[in-house]
């Protein structure tokens, strides 16, 4: 049965501390509806209602333009191991990039990245738990490092030019707000 909350309680908070993976839900007003898979350690709960993710350099920025439309997100986490859980946190959030005064605040909470694109901060104004007993059992291995092999190869000057001509609209066309 599902429980909604009003906020990241205890067993929620360390639920969301043993999870190896997360996936991020947006979408603008028209078009594709964006659901992306995030890894590494890439994800901080910054109290009961407001978390921060670090987003790298990728082949879309949908996430970046649709908020700048609609500012809904819904984060996901679901148990590959142990009891079944899937977890959601619905809330609003914004994009803060490098050039941005709360950078300063916010960057220093995940390690250097070269392919740090932008941090998201979310207000999370409900959580809910799921059942999640017809998710997949799997075993974890380890996190890949290809992106940040391929982000430190191109070095911070090439990962800028990649969001050029990459970066800068959304696959609906729409403006990305991408920061250079």
């Amino acid at each position: 049965m599902g429980k909604l909350l009003p906020s990241i309680d205890e067993h929620t908070l360390q639920f969301i501390k043993t999870q190896k993976m997360f996936f991020v839900a947006t979408a603008a007003t028209t078009g594709k509806v964006n659901l992306s898979p995030k890894g590494s350690d890439s994800f901080r709960v910054l109290s009961p209602n407001q978390v921060a993710w670090l987003n790298l350099t990728g082949s879309g920025n949908e996430t970046a333009a649709h908020l700048l439309e609609n500012n809904r997100m819904t984060i996901m986490m679901c148990a590959f191991e142990g009891k079944p859980n899937i977890m959601r946190l619905y809330g609003t959030a914004k994009a803060i990039y490098e050039q941005d005064p709360e950078w300063t605040t916010y960057s220093p909470l995940f390690e250097d990245n070269t392919g740090a694109r932008q941090i998201f901060l979310m207000e999370v104004n409900q959580v809910q738990h799921s059942c999640g007993m017809a998710v997949p059992l799997y075993d974890y291995i380890e996190q890949r490092d290809l992106l940040d092999k391929t982000h430190d190869k191109l070095g911070r000057e090439k990962v800028k030019e990649y969001w050029k001509a990459k970066n800068m609209v959304s696959l609906d066309g729409l403006p990305t707000g991408q920061k250079i």
